[in-house]
C-alpha cells in the first residue's frame, strides 16, 4: 500500500508547474491559446483579429468579460477562468466589477469559500476593488460561507483599501449573527460598534440578535445592558425582542421574572402592527418553554389565551403542538388538541400526524394513545399519513395488538384514492414483527378476498416473513406457486429472499444450487445482493472454502463486488481464524479494487485485534492514514480497546492522540473504554498527564 502511495507521490512530482515564469515583454495571446475550441458566435473577437495575432486586451475587454462569465456560469469551470484572468493580469488586464464577481460566485458554488475569500482580498488589495454595490454582493455571498472571521477580515481589507466603503445594514446584521451562533456575541458586539462607527444605524434585528447571542451564552447581564442600550440610542424593541430576553430569563430558571416579561410581551404585542414579528415571538417563546421544561405553563397559556387576538387561534395551537412534540411531549400535545376541540378548533393534519407519529414510536402506552386519536380523528376526516400509518401498525404488532392493527388498515382502505395494494404490503410488513405465520396467512388471504392483487412486493414480503421464522416449507410453497402462474412472476429479490432464507436454516446445498441452476434455467441473473447473502451464510456455517469459492465465481458471472462483500469477507476469514488469508485478500483484492469503506477497515481491524496482535493493528490504521484514508471513529475505539483489555494503558492514550491528530475527538464509547482502563483505582502521574493531553488540563 505505502509502495502504491509513493508511486503516486512520484508521479504527481513529476508533473511540471504551471506557474512558469513567463516574460510580460514577449508573451503574446494568441485566440487559439485561450480556448481549445471557437467560441460561440455571439462571443466572437472582432472579425479583424486571426489566430496568429496577438489580440489587444483592452480593446477587446467585452469578449474577456464574456468569456469568464461563461466559464463560471454556464461550464462550471471556475479553475480555467482563473488560469484564464491569470495570464490576461500577466498582460496588464486589470478585472472589473464583472470579473470579480464571477470568479467570487463560481468559487462559492463550487464550496470552495477560503479560496473566495483570499481571492477576493488578495484582488482588493492589489486596488482592484469593484464598486461598493458589488462589494456588498460579494461580501453577502462570502457571508453563505458562515465563517465569520474570514469574511469579517475581508471586510477589514475592504475598508483599508476603499475607506469610503460601508457594508450595508443586512450585511453586518448576518455578520453579527453568525458570530453569535458561534457563541463569540463579543466579536458580535464589536461589529455592532464598528457599523455605528460607520455611520450605520443599527435596527432592531441588529440588537434582537446580539441580545440573542448573549443569552445564550448565558452572560444575561451583558443582554441586559444591550437592551438598554438599544432603548438609549433610539431604537424600540420589538416583541420578538422581548421573547429573545424572556428566553434568556427561562434559561436561568428564573420563571418569576420571566411571567413579568411575559406580561410585558403581551402588551406589546397587542400594539403591535408587524404579524410576522408578533408570530415570530409567540412561536420562540413557547418553543423556548418546551426547551426549557415548562410544560404546565405552555398548558396555561393554551387554557387561557392571554395574548388574544394577536396571533390566531390556529397559529397559536399549532405552535404548541409542534414545540411540545420537538420536545418529545407527544402526551402533552394531544393534550393541547383537546383543549381545542373543547374551543371548537380542529388541529391541523400535519400537526395531527406528528402527533400519531411521535407516540406510536414511544411504545408501551404510546401506540394505544395514538390508535385512540386516531379514532377521534376519524370523526373531522383525518386520515394518517402513509409513512405514520406504517409507524402506528408497527407498534400495535410490536405490542402484539393484531386487531387494533387490522382496524387501522381497514381505516386506510377508506381513504380515497390510496394505493390498496400498497396499503395491505405494509400492513403485512408490519404483520411480520408478530412472529406468528397464521396472523400472515390470514393477512393475505383477506388482501385475495376484498379484490386487491397481490404484486411481487406483496409476496416477497410474505416469503420474508416466512424465512425469519424459519417456516421455509410455505416459503418454498409461495415460491412454487408464484413459478406456476397461480400469483405473479417472482423476481430477484424473491429467489434473493429464498436462498437467504435456506441458509439460516442450514440448507446450503440447496441455496446453491437455486443460486446457479433454478435462477439461470428460470431466465433471472443474481446479483450482488444475492451472492453477499449467500456469502454471508456460508461464513456463518464455518465454510469459508465454499465462500472464497463462490467468490472466485463472481466475477465469471459479471457481478462486480462491493464494499459490503468485501466486508462480509474479511469477517468471515477472521472469524475462521484465518487472519493470514484476510491480510493478503485485503493486500491482493481489495485495496487495488479502490472498493473498501470504514466498515472494510473495522472489520480487519477488529480481526486482527482478537488474534493479539495489538502493534500489527496500529500499524495498519496509521498504514491507512498515510495513504490518504481517513478511518472513522469506530476503527480506533476498536484499537483503544483492544489496548485496554491487554492492559497497554500507555499504548491506549497515545492511538487517542493520534486519533486527534487527525481530526476525530473521542465519543462516548472512547471515553467509557477509558474509564474501564482505569478501572477505579488511583492515578498515576503519568496517567493525569496522559488524560489531561486528550481533554485538556482540568482547573
Amino acid at each position: 500500500m505505502i509502495a502504491q502511495a509513493c508511486k503516486r507521490t512520484m508521479f504527481l512530482t513529476s508533473i511540471p508547474s504551471s506557474k512558469t515564469l513567463i516574460t510580460p515583454k514577449t508573451l503574446t495571446l494568441p485566440l487559439a491559446f485561450l480556448s481549445t475550441t471557437s467560441p460561440p458566435s455571439d462571443q466572437q473577437p472582432p472579425q479583424h483579429l486571426h489566430q496568429d495575432q496577438a489580440i489587444s486586451i483592452e480593446d477587446n475587454r467585452s469578449y474577456f468579460t464574456k468569456k469568464i462569465h461563461t466559464l463560471c456560469a454556464t461550464h462550471r469551470d471556475v479553475d480555467e477562468a482563473l488560469r484564464l484572468l491569470d495570464r490576461l493580469r500577466l498582460q496588464g488586464y486589470r478585472p472589473d466589477s464583472l470579473n470579480l464577481s464571477s470568479i467570487v460566485h463560481a468559487l462559492c458554488d463550487s464550496n470552495r469559500f477560503d479560496e473566495a475569500h483570499h481571492r477576493f482580498g488578495h484582488y482588493v488589495a492589489s486596488d482592484c476593488a469593484p464598486d461598493e454595490r458589488t462589494c456588498n454582493v460579494i461580501v453577502a455571498r462570502l457571508l453563505d460561507s458562515k465563517t465569520p472571521h474570514a469574511t469579517l477580515r475581508v471586510l477589514r481589507c475592504l475598508t483599508n483599501f476603499k475607506p469610503d466603503f460601508v457594508a450595508s445594514l443586512v450585511n453586518y446584521n448576518r455578520l453579527i449573527d453568525q458570530f453569535c451562533s458561534i457563541l463569540r456575541p463579543s466579536d458580535g458586539h464589536r461589529v455592532l460598534f464598528d457599523m455605528i462607527s460607520r455611520g450605520h444605524c443599527p435596527n432592531a434585528v441588529s440588537y434582537t440578535t446580539l441580545i440573542n447571542g448573549y443569552c445564550l451564552i448565558g452572560a444575561l447581564g451583558d443582554a441586559q445592558k444591550v437592551f438598554d442600550e438599544m432603548s438609549e440610542r433610539g431604537v424600540a424593541p420589538n416583541s420578538l425582542t422581548h421573547s429573545v430576553m424572556i428566553r434568556g430569563v427561562l434559561r436561568q430558571r428564573d420563571f418569576g421574572r420571566a411571567k413579568e416579561l411575559m406580561g410585558k410581551l403581551w402588551e406589546i404585542m397587542k400594539g403591535e402592527d408587524d404579524e410576522t414579528v408578533k408570530s415570530a415571538a409567540f412561536g420562540n417563546l413557547v418553543d423556548s418553554m418546551c426547551r426549557e421544561g415548562f410544560f404546565n405553563e405552555v398548558f396555561d397559556i393554551a387554557e387561557d389565551m392571554p395574548q388574544g387576538k394577536t396571533v390566531t387561534e390556529d397559529f397559536a395551537y399549532g405552535q404548541m403542538i409542534d414545540s411540545l412534540c420537538k420536545a418529545r411531549r407527544h402526551h402533552g400535545a394531544s393534550r393541547i388538541v383537546y383543549i381545542m376541540r373543547s374551543q371548537g378548533f380542529v388541529p391541523k393534519l400535519t400537526s395531527y400526524n406528528s402527533i400519531l407519529h411521535g407516540l406510536s414510536k414511544e411504545g408501551e402506552g404510546g401506540c394505544m394513545r395514538a390508535y385512540q386519536l386516531l379514532e377521534e380523528g376519524v370523526n373531522f376526516g383525518y386520515f394518517p399519513s402513509e409513512y405514520t400509518y406504517k409507524v402506528l401498525l408497527e407498534g400495535l404488532c410490536l405490542e402484539s395488538d393484531v386487531k387494533k392493527a387490522r382496524e387501522v388498515l381497514e381505516y386506510m382502505l377508506k381513504k380515497e384514492g390510496v394505493d390498496r395494494t400498497r396499503i395491505y404490503n405494509i400492513y403485512l410488513r408490519a404483520l411480520c414483527l408478530v412472529n406468528n405465520m397464521t396472523e400472515l396467512l390470514n393477512g393475505l388471504v383477506s388482501m385475495l378476498q376484498s379484490q386487491c392483487q397481490p404484486d411481487v412486493i406483496t409476496l416477497n414480503t410474505v416469503l420474508n416473513g416466512f424465512c425469519k421464522m424459519e417456516r421455509i416449507e410455505e416459503a418454498l410453497k409461495v415460491l412454487d406457486d408464484m413459478m406456476s402462474g397461480k400469483f405473479c412472476a417472482p423476481d430477484v429479490v424473491t429467489f434473493t429472499t429464498i436462498i437467504s432464507g435456506l441458509i439460516n436454516v442450514g440448507r446450503t446445498q440447496e441455496a446453491l444450487v437455486m443460486l446457479h441452476h433454478v435462477m439461470p434455467e428460470k431466465g433471472f441473473r443474481a446479483n450482488v445482493v444475492t451472492y453477499n447473502a449467500v456469502l454471508r451464510g456460508l461464513f456463518k456455517h464455518r465454510q469459508a472454502r465454499e465462500a472464497m469459492d463462490l467468490f472466485n465465481g463472481m466475477a465469471n458471472d459479471g457481478v462486480a463486488a462491493d464494499s459490503t462483500t468485501y466486508t462480509i469477507i474479511i469477517d468471515g476469514l477472521c472469524e475462521s481464524d484465518q487472519i493470514e488469508e484476510a491480510k493478503k485478500f485485503w493486500d491482493e483484492v481489495i485495496w487495488p479494487s479502490k472498493i473498501h469503506d470504514n466498515f472494510v477497515y473495522a472489520a480487519l481491524i477488529k480481526g486482527i485485534c482478537r488474534s493479539g496482535r495489538f502493534e500489527e493493528a496500529c500499524h495498519f490504521l496509521y498504514e491507512l492514514v498515510d495513504a490518504g484514508v481517513s478511518p472513522n471513529i469506530y476503527s480506533y475505539n476498536i484499537v483503544i480497546d483492544a489496548a485496554c483489555k491487554s492492559g497497554l494503558r500507555k499504548e491506549a492514550y497515545e492511538v487517542v492522540r493520534e486519533m486527534k491528530r487527525n481530526g476525530l475527538a473521542p465519543d462516548s464509547v472512547t471515553w467509557r473504554i477509558l474509564d474501564k482502563l482505569q478501572g477505579g483505582r488511583k492515578q498515576s502521574c503519568d496517567e493525569v498527564s496522559n488524560f489531561q493531553s486528550i481533554n485538556g488540563p482540568q482547573g
